[in-house]
Order: C-alpha cells, then sequence, then structure tokens
C-alpha cells in the first residue's frame, strides 16, 4: 500500500502475542521513551546505549493503532510513516484495555439475542411440532453465517481476540438453529451437509491461521472462498427484498459471481494493479459488512410495506442488538478500522435503533422506554468520540473521524 510499509523483523520471540515486538507491527519511535542509560560492556572501551524499558517490556497485542486508510481496513497491523503521538502512553493503555473489553462485552447481548430462537426451536422438537420452525428460513440464517465466517477471518487476521469470540459465537449459535432446522426437514439435507463442512472447515482454518499454524496457500484459498461466496449472495440478498415489486431471478447473484470468480482470478494472474489486488483483497470483509448492514434496510422495507407486522418486532431484542454493535464502536473508533465502525455504526443506529424509532412511532413501546435509548445511545457515542479525542490529544472529534475514514 502507498502510505504503509512492511517489515520483516530479525529478532523474532517465541510467542507473537506476548512479545516486546510484533512481526509485521513495529511500534513507532515516538511511542518508546527518550531516556537511555549507558552500558559498559566487559572488556571494552566502548559503551552501549541502551534505552530504559522497564516500563516498556511488553507491549499489548492491542496496541496496534496507528490509522488506517478505509481501503485498507483489512490489512493487519499496518505501520504508516506518520507516526502516532498519543498524549499520554497511561491514557492510551488504559483507554486501549477498556475498548477490548467492551468489545468482549458485546458476547453477552448477542447471545442473549439467539438464546430464545434456539430454546424455542428446542421446545416444538422435543413436541413434535415440526412445522413451527418452517417459519425460520434456513436461506437467511445461512446468509448471516456467511458473514459471520467472513468478519471472523477477518478478525483473525487482524489478531482482534475480542472480535473473533464475538463472531465464533455467532457461527456457533447461527449453526445450532441451522442443525434445528435440518432436525425438521425445514432446511434440505445436501445444503445442510456443504454447510456443516463449510462451517467446519472455516473454523479450524481461522483458528490455525490466528495461532500461526496454517500455510499461507491454504488461508488465501480459503480467503478467495469467501471473497467469491460473499459478493455472490450480497447483490441476490438485496434484489430479493424488493420482490414481488422486481422480477424474481438470479441473474444478480450469477453475475455477481462470474465477476468474483474473475477478480480473483486476474488478482492471482498478476493482472490487477496493486489497488486491484488490494480491493479484491478488502471485497470479503466489506462484503459481509454490506450483508449486515442491508439487515435493517430489509427490515425497515417490511414494516413499510406491511406496518402491523411491527408488532411482532420485540423491542427487548432490538435494544439487544443496538447495545451489542454500540459496544463495538470504541474499538473500531480507536484501532481506525473503518469498515468495522462502519459496520457497528450502522447496525446500532438503522437496526437496532431504528426499529426501536418505529415501535415508538407505531406506540409499541413506551415513551420512558423510547427516551432512555435515545439518551443512552447518545451519552455512548458521545464518550466515544470524546474519550479517543482525549487519547490521541486531538482539540475536536472530527480529526479523529477524518483519520479514520481518509488516514493520517
Amino acid at each position: 500500500m502507498a502510505d504503509s510499509l512492511f517489515f520483516p523483523l530479525a529478532a523474532k520471540a517465541s510467542d507473537d502475542h506476548s512479545s516486546l515486538v510484533f512481526r509485521n507491527c513495529p511500534f513507532a519511535p515516538r511511542l518508546l521513551p527518550p531516556k537511555s542509560f549507558s552500558l559498559q560492556l566487559h572488556g571494552s572501551k566502548n559503551k552501549l546505549n541502551v534505552l530504559a524499558l522497564s516500563q516498556y517490556s511488553f507491549l499489548s497485542l492491542h496496541q496496534r493503532v496507528a490509522p488506517i486508510c478505509s481501503l485498507d481496513s483489512d490489512v493487519p497491523h499496518p505501520l504508516h510513516k506518520e507516526s502516532v503521538n498519543f498524549k499520554s502512553k497511561k491514557s492510551n493503555e488504559e483507554w486501549d484495555s477498556l475498548t477490548a473489553k467492551f468489545s468482549g462485552a458485546a458476547n453477552i447481548p448477542f447471545l442473549l439475542l439467539q438464546l430464545p430462537q434456539i430454546i424455542l426451536n428446542a421446545r416444538n422438537l422435543l413436541a413434535g411440532n415440526k412445522t413451527a420452525l418452517f417459519a425460520v428460513p434456513w436461506l437467511g440464517m445461512f446468509t448471516g453465517l456467511l458473514g459471520n465466517l467472513s468478519l471472523l477471518s477477518y478478525f483473525a487476521k487482524k489478531k482482534e481476540k475480542e472480535a473473533i469470540v464475538v463472531q465464533t459465537l455467532g457461527v456457533v449459535s447461527i449453526y445450532v438453529v441451522i442443525t434445528q432446522l435440518a432436525m425438521a426437514e425445514a432446511m434440505p439435507l445436501p445444503h445442510f451437509v456443504a454447510t456443516s463442512v463449510v462451517v467446519g472447515a472455516g473454523l479450524i482454518l481461522n483458528f490455525l491461521n490466528y495461532y500461526g499454524k496454517l500455510s499461507a496457500t491454504i488461508w488465501q484459498f480459503w480467503e478467495d472462498f469467501i471473497t467469491v461466496g460473499g459478493l455472490s449472495v450480497l447483490p441476490q440478498i438485496m434484489w430479493s427484498t424488493f420482490v414481488p415489486y422486481i422480477p424474481n431471478s438470479i441473474l444478480p447473484g450469477a453475475t455477481a459471481f462470474v465477476l468474483a470468480l474473475a477478480a480473483v482470478t486476474m488478482a492471482h494472474m498478476g493482472k490487477l494493479s496493486e489497488k486491484g489486488v488490494k480491493f479484491v483483497g478488502a471485497i470479503s470483509g466489506w462484503t459481509a459488512t454490506l450483508l449486515f448492514m442491508w439487515m435493517p434496510v430489509s427490515q425497515m422495507w417490511t414494516n413499510f410495506l406491511n406496518p402491523d407486522n411491527i408488532k411482532g418486532l420485540s423491542a427487548f431484542s432490538m435494544l439487544l442488538a443496538m447495545i451489542g454493535n454500540g459496544l463495538m464502536i470504541p474499538r473500531a473508533l480507536f484501532i481506525r478500522d473503518f469498515m468495522w465502525f462502519t459496520g457497528s455504526t450502522w447496525a446500532t443506529l438503522f437496526y437496532g435503533y431504528g426499529n426501536i424509532v418505529c415501535l415508538y412511532f407505531f406506540n409499541n413501546i413506551s415513551r420512558e422506554f423510547f427516551f432512555a435509548a435515545t439518551i443512552g445511545l447518545i451519552s455512548w457515542i458521545g464518550m466515544a468520540l470524546w474519550r479517543d479525542t482525549v487519547v490521541y490529544g486531538y482539540d475536536t472529534p472530527i480529526r479523529s473521524l477524518k483519520e479514520l475514514v481518509f488516514g493520517p
């Protein structure tokens, strides 16, 4: 990429996740203390200047916060020519730790979102009421599963441990629902077997890659697979939202499949420019993000066409969706991950809060519930922007947002 460099470091520690220096993640000079001391070498008149590393012996895995351009969101551990100069190292470490914990805490609302459906399906299966499970669309669940797998690969590549746990939980919980649908014969058996193979392979490959136990060739094949799959599904889902107002057709998905396959093939043959290769590499993460971003659009379109259906929405579920996605906003902003920030913010505002607004205007929730959710959301986003501005030592949050989109 134009604004960043990658260097294979000569010194390699035994553990990439807790070592002083990470491969492909050199720290900025201004993050190190200016003080040094002189060490007299035995049998020599020369002195060796050694940095005082007593307070800087181990850098956190999460200290990889050099701002990155939006197109480079999927590149792990970028090093930019302009290093980050934090106002206070202590405040940086504290906010770094807190944002990671916030991201990890998102598991709780997301788990609570899926559990009621799993329990309900289990009760219907035990009662022999298989017909009830036909109300759950397996194609929609499969789409969500593919999105979770793509984002799992994205965060595994970036070594974002807490986000990896969130996406893994998403994959496992959706797969449990899909298994229940297959048991009720609401999902064709061949499709379930193929899905099981993809899920098993995806989980194994991602965790092997996270721990550095996977060859680059196999990982590249997996990335190509989710790139083609994600890009094929996205336009088809978008098209299907507006059926029957537009003709029912598989043309969008088929066209996208051919284009994605051609792009991946050209990238491997060296027929694309450097920016083109970078763009193809970023497709899988962005298509997964756009899949999740399309969910509120589809839901609001349904609400518009059938206002009575909004009574079937659970206000508590929408609140959980808002909280779960909102908890990840500070982390995405702090590490300047434009793709993650875009997806989390969109889902928070338009899926969680957007549906709460719809419920309020149709008098399905109380005024107190609505205003509490509104004040809580504004306060949370305001706090995230303010705290990020303080940690980076900026005068305005606009600069943080500018760096998030355009880089330093």
